[in-house]
C-alpha cells in the first residue's frame, strides 16, 4: 500500500481538540472517505491518553461493508497465531473494523443513542440527514473527540446546493412538485465559520473553504457539583412531595447529576427507586455514574449489589435493574415511561431525558413521593419546549400555592391546596461536563440550527400600537444565504418561534407568520383516494376534511394553512397576532393591490454546477450576492389566489379563544390525542371573500355538520373536556344567520308538536312537569336529560335562553354523562346550587313544550273554525246539476252490475194451464203454492256458503207453516 504524508494541519487539529477537550469536524468529500476514517480514527487513539475511543456509524440502509466484528477477530486471531499477519500489505479498514468497539446505527434508530457518549461519530448517506438527526448525533461526542461527515465524489462542493434530499418527498403536494432546497446552502457557507472544521478530500487534503482550529483554556466544571447538591438536599428533607427539575443543553452532565444522586439517595436508605426514559440505552451514563457512587461509598459488586441488563437485543444489554442488600433490600428498577401505574410503592423517581418523553406520560409519572426531572430545554428534542412552557409553569403555580397562609376563612380551601400541591425546586446548567466550554462545533451547530435563541435580553422598551405595525413579505432565499445581516433576521425569527427573549433594536419584529400554501388538487386524483381510503403527502386540511365531509370538491379549492404564527413574549395578549392575521386576510382577499409597474423580479435559481467548472482544492464558496430584498411591502408583492384559510393545532382553551376571535370556525377535531402533547388536532376555517357568495357558504355546512357528530362525541372520546372548553366550541358566533331566518326569527329554530311527540310520549312530560314542581327526584327525568339537550345545542328550542353555568351543567349532565361530583369538582360549583341551575333548566324546558302543544292545538281550533264559517262558492243550480249528475252516474253503474249478474236461477217454471190448476186447487187463503219442476236440484255440497243458504231455507219454511197453521 502505497504511503504519503498527512497535512500536519490534521493531526495539530485533532491534538489541540483533544488537549482542550474540544470536538473536530471533518468533511470529508469522495467515494474513498471510509478508508480515511481510519486514518484520523489513530491519530485520535494516538493523541488521547486513555482506552480505544468507540465509534457510533450512522446511516440510512446500506453499511457497504460487513460489520461483523466477531467473525473479523478471528480472522485475525488466526493470522496472529499463524504468524501471517503483515500490518502493511492487509487492508487498515479490515483492522480497524474488527479492533474497534463500533456502534452501528440506523438514521430512523437514532433515538435510541440519547444519552449515551462516543469518542468519534461517523455519519455517510448525506441524502438522509435532516437537521434533527444531526443535531442529534454530533451531540453524542465527547470532548476531543471527532465528528465525520462523509460525502460522495464531486467536483464541486456547489454540487450539494441543488442536491434532492430523502426528506423532500414529504414536502411534495401534487399541486407544489418543486421543493427549493435553502438547506445544503447554508449548512456548505457555515462550516467556514467552525473554528474546528475541516473540508477535505479523500486524499486527505485541505480545501480552500477551511481553516484550522483555535486554542481555548477550558474551565473546570462547578455546576454539576451544584446540582448534586440540590439533589442531596432534597433527599435528605426526605418530603414526598418534592420536585427538583434540572434543565440545561446537550452535553452538561445531567445524566452524570442524576447517577450520583441516585447513589446518595441509596446511602440515605431509599428503599424502592425507579427510573425512566425513552430506552434503556439512554441511560448508560445514568447507571455509569450510579456505580461511581458506588465506588465512592465503598460498596462492592457482588458483595452489596449485584447487576440486572436486560436480555432484549435492541436494548443492547443495557442494565434495567441494580439490586443492593447492604443493609437492607434496595432496588434501583428501570421502568418504562407508559408504566405509571407500577409506582404504588415508589419513594423516588427519576425521569432522565423527560424532554423526549410525551407530555401525558411525564405528568402521569408525578405523585406522592420524591421526583428527579431532566430536560434538555434548547435543543431538537420534540417536546422540550412544550414541558419547560407548560409542566415546569403548572409546577410552578402549584408551588405558589403551596405557600398560601392558613387564615380562619380558607383554612378548609387551603388544606385541600396544600394536599394537592408540589413544592419544586429548579436547577440549571450551564458549563459542559461532555466538552469544554466554548467548543466551536457546539457553537456552529447552535448557529446552523438557531438552537441557541434563549441567552438573549429583554426587550425594555414600549409597545406601538396593533394598527401601526405592517405586515412584511420574507424572501426566503434571502433569509436562508448565510449573510450576515440575513442570520441575524433569522435568529430573531427563530427566537420568537422558541417564545424565547431577544435584545431590543428598532424597528422590532413583534410576531412571524408562516404560511403553507394547500389545495388545488385535481377531482381525479381525490376521487381516487377516496375510494382507496388513502391521502398522498402534504396538503394536511385538503385531504382531512375531504376525507372526513367525503366531499371531492373542497380539496380543488385553494387555501393557505397557518403553520406557526409568534408573538414576542413580553407583547402576548395586546392584539399584535390578531393584527398580523388581519393584515394577512386582507392581503390574500387583494386588497393590498401591487402598485409597481414593474413587477418584481422571480429570484435567480441556484445554478447547478457542471463538471468543467474549478476543481475542489481551487474552488472559493461564497454566499451569493445577487438575491433579492429580504423585506418586501405586501403592496409590492402579487398575492396568490385563495379561497379560504385555515389552521391546525393542538386544542387548548387560550389558543381556540385565540382563532375564534380570528374570525375562524372549528371543522375537524380529532378523537384520539396527540402521542407527544397529549391534545387533540383541531382545523379551523376562514372563507375570504364571503361577502361576494350569495348562497349559503360551504363552511356553514361544514360548521352544521361538525357541531351534529361533536354533539353526539361528548359521551366519548371527548367527555375528558371540560363543560367550559366544550362549550366554547359550540358557542361560534362566526357563522353569520340566514337570511331566512333573519326575515323569520322562529324559521326552523323551534321544535313542533310532531318532533316533540316522536321524541317523548304524554307520560314522559308528564314526569318533566313534575320535577319542575320539585315533586320528585332528579333521577326520574335524567333519560329524557340527553335528547333534551341534545335539541337545546342543535339550536331546536326556539328562543330558550340560559346562562354560562346553565350550559356548562346541562352539556355535562346530558351530553357527557358526568356525575354531580364530577361538575362539582369542574364547575367548582356547590352540588346544591347545581341542582338549583339544573331545576330552573327544566323549568325551562317543560314552559317551552307546554307553549308548543298549546299553539299546536290552537292552530289546529282555528283551521276548524275557518271551514265551518266558510260560505259556499257554488251557485244552487250548479250544485243541484253537480248532485244529479251523481245520482245517474251510481244508477249506471247499478244497472250493468245488474247486466253482469247471472239470473238464471230466478227463472219461474210452468205454462198457464199448470198455473190455473194450481191456483184453483190452493183457495184463496193459501199463501204459499208449489210447481213441479222439470228437472231434479243437484245434491249441494255441506260446505261454504250454499250449505248457510240451505239451513236460510229451512228456517223460513217452518215460520211460514207456522203462520197458515194459526190462520
Amino acid at each position: 500500500m502505497q504511503r504519503r504524508k498527512v497535512d500536519n494541519r490534521i493531526r495539530v487539529l485533532i491534538e489541540n481538540g483533544v488537549a482542550e477537550r474540544q470536538r473536530s469536524l471533518f468533511v470529508v468529500v469522495g467515494d474513498r472517505g471510509k478508508d480515511q476514517v481510519v486514518i484520523l480514527h489513530h491519530m485520535l487513539s494516538k493523541a488521547t491518553v486513555k482506552a480505544r475511543p468507540c465509534v457510533l456509524w450512522c446511516y440510512k440502509k446500506e453499511l457497504g461493508f460487513s460489520s461483523h466484528r466477531k467473525k473479523r477477530m478471528r480472522q485475525l486471531q488466526k493470522k496472529i497465531k499463524s504468524g501471517t499477519l503483515n500490518i502493511k500489505d492487509d487492508d487498515p479498514f479490515e483492522l480497524f473494523i474488527a479492533a474497534t468497539n463500533i456502534r452501528y446505527c440506523y438514521y430512523n434508530e437514532t433515538h435510541k443513542i440519547l444519552g449515551n457518549t462516543f469518542g468519534m461519530c461517523v455519519l455517510q448517506d448525506f441524502e438522509a440527514l435532516t437537521p434533527n438527526l444531526l443535531a442529534r448525533t454530533v451531540e453524542t461526542v465527547e470532548g476531543g473527540g471527532i465528528v465525520v461527515i462523509l460525502l460522495r465524489t464531486m467536483n464541486s462542493l456547489k454540487q450539494l446546493y441543488t442536491m434532492t434530499m430523502d426528506v423532500h418527498s414529504r414536502y411534495r403536494t401534487e399541486a407544489h412538485q418543486d421543493v427549493v432546497g435553502r438547506f445544503n446552502e447554508r449548512f456548505i457557507l457555515s462550516l467556514a465559520s467552525c473554528k474546528t472544521c475541516l473540508v477535505i478530500d479523500d486524499q486527505l487534503n485541505i480545501l480552500p473553504i477551511s481553516s484550522h482550529a483555535a486554542n481555548i483554556t477550558p474551565v473546570p466544571p462547578q455546576s454539576q457539583a451544584k446540582a448534586v447538591l440540590k439533589f442531596i438536599e432534597a433527599i435528605s428533607e426526605k418530603t414526598l412531595r418534592s420536585t427538583v427539575a434540572l434543565t440545561a443543553a446537550r452535553g452538561r452532565g445531567k445524566s452524570a447529576a442524576l447517577g450520583l444522586a441516585i447513589a446518595g439517595a441509596v446511602a440515605f436508605g431509599y428503599s424502592n427507586i425507579f427510573v425512566t426514559s425513552p430506552s434503556p440505552d439512554n441511560l448508560h451514563t445514568l447507571f455509569e455514574f450510579i456505580f461511581k457512587g458506588f465506588d465512592a461509598l465503598q460498596y462492592q459488586e457482588h458483595l452489596d449489589y449485584e447487576i440486572v441488563q436486560s436480555l432484549n437485543p435492541e436494548f443492547n444489554k443495557a442494565v434495567v435493574r441494580v439490586n443492593v442488600f447492604k443493609e437492607h433490600r434496595q432496588t434501583i428498577q428501570y421502568i418504562h415511561p407508559a408504566d405509571s401505574v407500577k409506582l404504588g410503592q415508589a419513594e423516588l423517581v427519576v425521569i432522565d431525558e423527560a424532554a423526549a418523553i410525551p407530555l401525558p406520560l411525564v405528568k402521569n409519572l408525578l405523585g406522592p413521593y420524591l421526583v428527579f426531572m431532566a430536560s434538555t430545554i434548547n435543543g431538537y428534542e420534540g417536546t422540550g419546549r412544550s414541558l419547560s412552557l407548560k409542566l415546569i409553569q403548572q409546577l410552578r403555580q402549584q408551588s405558589a400555592q403551596s405557600q398560601v397562609t392558613l387564615t380562619a376563612e380558607n383554612k378548609s380551601t387551603a388544606t385541600a391546596k396544600l394536599t394537592s400541591a408540589r413544592m419544586l425546586h429548579e436547577v440549571s446548567l450551564h458549563e459542559s461536563i461532555r466538552y469544554a466550554p466554548g467548543d466551536p462545533v457546539e457553537k456552529w451547530l447552535n448557529d446552523l440550527l438557531c438552537l441557541d435563541c434563549l441567552n438573549i435580553t429583554r426587550i425594555i422598551s414600549g409597545c406601538p400600537l396593533p394598527d401601526t405595525c405592517d405586515l412584511y413579505y420574507v424572501n426566503r432565499d434571502t433569509l436562508f444565504c448565510y449573510h450576515r445581516a440575513s442570520e441575524i433576521f433569522l435568529q430573531r425569527l427563530m427566537a420568537l418561534y422558541v417564545a424565547s427573549h431577544y435584545k431590543n433594536s428598532l424597528p422590532e419584529v413583534l410576531a412571524v407568520v408562516q404560511v403553507c400554501m394547500e389545495g388545488e388538487i385535481s377531482h381525479q386524483s381525490i376521487m381516487n383516494s377516496l375510494s382507496r381510503g388513502k391521502k398522498a403527502s402534504g396538503d394536511l386540511i385538503p385531504w382531512t376534511i375531504s376525507e372526513q365531509f367525503q366531499d371531492p370538491d373542497f380539496g380543488g379549492l385553494s387555501g393557505g394553512r397557518v403553520v406557526r404564527i409568534a408573538v414576542h413574549p413580553d407583547y402576548q395578549g395586546m392584539g399584535y397576532g390578531r393584527r398580523a392575521l388581519t393584515l394577512l386576510q386582507m392581503y390574500y382577499e387583494g386588497k393590498f393591490p401591487c402598485l409597481e409597474e414593474e413587477a418584481v423580479q422571480k429570484p435567480k435559481e441556484i445554478t447547478t454546477v457542471s463538471s468543467e467548472t474549478v476543481g475542489l482544492l481551487e474552488e472559493v464558496v461564497t454566499p451569493r450576492k445577487d438575491l433579492p430584498p429580504l423585506l418586501l411591502k405586501l403592496s409590492e408583492r402579487q398575492a396568490e389566489h385563495l379561497d379560504y384559510l385555515g389552521v391546525s393545532y393542538g386544542l387548548t382553551p387560550r389558543l381556540l379563544k385565540f382563532w375564534k376571535r380570528a374570525g375562524f370556525v372549528p371543522v375537524y377535531l380529532r378523537q384520539t390525542p396527540n402521542d407527544l402533547t397529549g391534545e387533540h388536532s383541531c382545523i379551523m376555517l376562514k372563507m375570504l371573500n364571503e361577502e361576494d357568495s350569495e348562497q349559503e357558504p360551504w363552511l356553514t355546512a361544514f360548521w352544521k355538520d361538525f357541531r351534529r357528530r361533536f354533539l353526539s362525541l361528548l359521551s366519548y372520546q371527548f367527555s375528558t373536556f371540560s363543560p367550559s372548553l366544550a362549550l366554547n366550541i359550540l358557542q361560534n358566533k362566526n357563522i353569520k344567520q340566514q337570511p331566512q331566518a333573519r326575515e323569520y326569527p322562529d324559521w326552523d329554530s323551534s321544535i313542533s308538536r310532531a318532533e316533540l311527540e316522536s321524541a317523548f310520549i304524554p307520560y314522559d312530560l308528564k314526569r318533566l312537569e313534575m320535577y319542575s314542581r320539585n315533586m320528585v327526584d332528579y333521577h326520574l327525568i335524567m333519560d329524557m336529560v340527553p335528547t333534551i339537550a341534545r335539541m337545546f345545542f342543535l339550536s331546536q328550542m326556539g328562543d330558550i335562553s340560559l346562562s354560562a353555568a346553565q350550559s356548562a351543567l346541562f352539556l355535562g349532565i346530558g351530553l357527557q354523562h358526568k356525575s354531580l361530583d364530577q361538575l362539582e369538582k369542574e364547575l367548582e360549583l356547590p352540588s346544591s346550587q347545581l341542582m338549583g341551575l339544573f331545576n330552573r333548566i327544566i323549568r325551562k324546558v317543560v314552559q317551552l313544550f307546554n307553549t308548543v302543544q298549546e299553539k299546536a292545538v290552537e292552530e289546529q281550533m282555528a283551521a276548524t273554525k275557518d271551514v265551518v264559517m266558510e260560505p259556499t262558492l257554488k251557485s244552487l243550480n250548479d250544485d243541484l246539476e253537480e248532485a244529479a249528475k251523481e245520482f245517474q252516474q251510481k244508477h249506471k253503474q247499478e244497472v250493468m252490475k245488474l247486466k253482469e249478474m247471472d239470473l238464471t236461477q230466478y227463472i219461474i217454471r210452468g205454462d198457464d194451464e199448470e198455473w190455473n190448476e194450481v191456483l184453483s186447487k190452493a183457495g184463496q187463503n193459501t199463501s204459499v203454492i208449489s210447481l213441479k219442476s222439470e228437472k231434479k236440484r243437484k245434491l249441494e255440497t255441506a260446505r261454504g256458503p250454499k250449505q248457510q243458504k240451505k239451513f236460510k231455507k229451512t228456517k223460513d219454511l217452518k215460520q211460514k207453516r207456522k203462520k197458515l197453521l194459526k190462520s
